[in-house]
């Protein structure tokens, strides 16, 4: 996947890590109390101060505390080894939050399969069962990337170790149920983890996750853009796309002024105008991925005869002229390195296009600088496609209709067991259990209440009663999908 691709230890410490008991984290364990708990947050029932626990973990240190009301939230590091296969390869320092509530609540696993934050928030599930929340940077996203960096152990099999070494150290601290959770690359990362640690989370929520077993196969896409909505919204949509490379001309020169002011390069994809081009195709799909139908009165009506700024300003708003810059890039090398070599990427025709397009959906290796090393693996997603179909165990996917990325999906076949996926109607990429038909919402709800093993007695017996167990907070819980401009799943 492009953003729109472009609108993813020394053997001392290795040893020292404590290691995985055999007995299976996901096994049942006794429901817990609803209610908020009544414990301080700075007392885990040991007389030890949650920190120090915490940074007893070999590895483990402190970056910084930051104060939030009713948690303790840290930001860490770990040290991981560069190579989980060869740990004489040396090791690196992955970046971590916890978001501490206590060690009697369930724990939510979080990554977006990128950076982490340092803000304090809580994913949808660790709302739901009003848990703890552990966040992990992917690795090769800055400052979590190996020096030197070998490019070959970026891979999901590596990262996948990264949280399970995560996971063990910390699971003897917080011992109750854990789940796994992520949105778009993120839910992809949950997905991937359960796939090569089956044995670690007692559930996966992976939100709007793309799916692309064969790469070179792409029809669904094709087949999303053309329903997708009404005509007149699809009419407008592609009718200012198409009148920013029938203006190439003019607006590419006002493209080149504006790096200019900007110090923006174009190194990495070879030209202005490969840049410029992507960010114009991006337009269609970076709509539809993160506005709604309602949306559609924000795009020009009679793009023809619209002038040239509005054309310029309509896109920048969708796909943002900065995406494939060098400065732009520079963050998503990892992303896009990834997508070339086993995520897979759409390629989607765009008819209405005719033959304005001169490179057509450019591949991840034009977002990669020449020196890095791509290989693609064919049968990487093939795998964890056929593992989920045949053995997804408390798993739900949930998707936006009107989300693109939502044309390849997870589908949980007949070797599953107690797995779902569910639609958000007319929802975007920011689809949430939230935003689900009520019968939908309250089966999710209660299942994610039930693998956390916080179900309350009444929503074991009534699924329709399940609701999350902690009240809304504006800061912790904010979404900003809506104000992204970043189209990368």
């Amino acid at each position: 996947m492009r953003r729109a691709l472009g609108g993813l230890l020394s053997l001392a410490v290795l040893i020292g890590t404590v290691s995985a008991t055999g007995a299976s984290a996901g096994a049942a364990t006794a429901a817990e109390p609803a209610g908020p708990v009544s414990r301080s947050v700075a007392d885990d029932g040991t007389g030890t101060d949650i920190k120090d626990r915490i940074l007893a973990i070999p590895g483990m240190s402190l970056i910084e505390e930051k104060p939030y009301e009713g948690y303790r939230y840290f930001v860490l590091n770990y040290t991981q080894p560069v190579d989980h296969q060869d740990p004489s390869r040396g090791t690196f320092q992955q970046r971590l939050t916890l978001l501490h509530k206590d060690t009697s609540r369930p724990t939510v696993f979080y990554t977006s399969g990128y950076n982490v934050s340092t803000s304090p928030s809580r994913s949808e599930p660790t709302r739901i069962v009003d848990g703890n929340q552990v966040s992990l940077e992917y690795r090769f996203f800055t400052p979590s990337r190996p020096s030197p960096a070998d490019w070959s152990t970026l891979d999901i099999r590596q990262a996948a170790d990264d949280q399970h070494r995560v996971f063990t150290a910390l699971k003897q601290i917080y011992t109750r149920n854990w789940l796994a959770t992520g949105g778009s690359k993120g839910g992809m990362t949950a997905t991937y983890f359960e796939r090569f640690h089956p044995r670690d989370m007692d559930g996966i929520v992976a939100y709007v996750a793309p799916n692309d077993v064969v790469d070179k196969e792409d029809s669904a896409y094709d087949r999303f853009f053309e329903k997708v909505g009404t005509k007149e919204c699809r009419d407008r949509l592609n009718g200012v796309q198409r009148e920013a490379l029938v203006r190439r001309g003019p607006l590419e020169k006002k493209y080149g002024e504006y790096a200019a002011a900007k110090g923006y390069t174009f190194g990495v994809t070879g030209s202005l105008d490969r840049a410029y081009e992507a960010v114009v195709l991006d337009y269609v799909w970076g709509f539809w991925q993160y506005k709604l139908l309602a949306n559609c009165d924000m795009v020009p009506a009679d793009a023809k005869n619209a002038p040239d700024q509005e054309i310029w300003d309509s896109v920048d708003a969708i796909s943002g002229f900065s995406t494939y810059t060098d400065q732009g890039l520079e963050q998503y090398i990892p992303y896009y390195y990834q997508a070339g070599t086993q995520l897979g990427s759409p390629d989607i025709k765009q008819p209405w296009l005719g033959n304005l397009s001169r490179y057509g959906y450019q591949p991840p290796r034009t977002f990669v600088p020449r020196s890095v090393p791509m290989r693609f693996q064919p049968s990487v997603m093939r795998d964890v496609d056929k593992w989920v179909e045949k053995h997804a165990h408390q798993m739900l996917y949930v998707y936006g209709e009107n989300d693109p990325w939502g044309s390849e999906r997870f589908r949980p076949g007949a070797g599953s067991r107690d797995s779902y996926v569910m639609t958000v109607p007319g929802g975007n990429h920011g689809s949430s259990v939230a935003g689900l038909a009520e019968k939908d919402r309250a089966r999710a709800t209660a299942a994610i209440l039930r693998w956390a093993g916080v179900a309350p007695a009444a929503v074991r017996d009534d699924p329709a009663k399940a609701k999350p167990l902690a009240e809304f907070d504006a800061r912790l819980d904010k979404q900003d999908v809506m104000n992204e401009r970043d189209l990368r799943p």
